[in-house]
């Protein structure tokens, strides 16, 4: 089980500032979901972790800045669902799938017996046996997607960043993959970091949100107290109506503003 610590981070494009000074704990096995309007940071505070992003402060991964880490080190320690994955071309979609055990083969070495077996598990428990023997050029966009996520839970990390990583899936799909990784925290305490756009399925996956607003963290805690109707209309801008569930679960609904009937 891994924590990940966030301190004082952030992330700047030039003279645009995309994150200012994020701190947090993200606590082994827990899963944290990022919330917010398009362009409060969400992406790039995921992709800061990835190295993919120019940033300032600290990351820690148990206690170790993860800077000193080796890129193949991080790999092992850091699975990553991108919100635009780029596939390449000339590839099935179980090839792609094993590129996520790329950091555990050595260099000239092959996959091994276990590396396999786990693709193959992966592909099963997301349902893309039909995928698997199939360019990956000649898929939808959903497919290409479920592949991404395949890839990245074959990766066996203990860190799992993902950046929307539904937004191109209907809605059965969408849960299968949810509930894939939300098996895999419980039974394995896989830490997860997910940005989603969709307010009630972050609420029911996340053991805590974290919103933010034009780079800055302005609110955190449980769905029940970041999932407020004040507080979404003041971030987001909408009117919103909060219900909650008998067994806890937040739904967050859209209300027609009365003056644009």
């Amino acid at each position: 089980m891994t924590s990940l610590v966030f301190d004082n981070v952030g992330v700047r494009y030039g003279s645009h500032v995309a994150v200012h000074g994020f701190s947090d704990t993200v606590r082994p096995g827990e899963w944290l979901c990022v919330i917010g309007p398009n362009g409060a940071g969400k992406s790039s505070l995921l992709r800061s972790v990835v190295g993919v992003a120019p940033h300032v402060g600290l990351m820690l991964v148990d206690g170790a800045p993860l800077h000193s880490r080796s890129a193949r080190r991080r790999a092992q320690l850091i699975a990553y669902v991108p919100q635009n994955p780029v596939l390449p071309p000339g590839m099935t979609g179980r090839e792609y799938v094993l590129l996520g055990r790329n950091p555990f083969v050595s260099h000239f070495g092959a996959e091994s017996r276990h590396d396999l077996g786990m693709v193959d598990d992966v592909i099963e428990r997301l349902d893309l046996a039909p995928l698997a023997g199939r360019d990956i050029g000649t898929l939808s966009g959903g497919e290409r997607q479920r592949l991404v996520i395949a890839r990245a839970v074959a990766q066996e990390a203990p860190i799992l960043l993902l950046d929307e990583p539904t937004s191109a899936l209907d809605i059965g799909h969408q849960q299968q993959a949810l509930e894939l990784v939300d098996r895999l925290r419980r039974e394995h305490g896989l830490t997860v970091i997910s940005a989603m756009h969709d307010l009630t399925l972050a609420g029911i996956y996340s053991d805590r949100l974290v919103l933010m607003h034009e780079g800055h963290r302005v609110a955190h805690g449980s769905a029940e107290e970041v999932l407020r109707p004040e507080t979404l209309g003041e971030f987001y801008g909408v009117s919103v109506r909060v219900h909650r569930e008998a067994d806890g679960t937040i739904i967050v609904v859209p209300s027609r503003t009365p003056d644009l009937r």
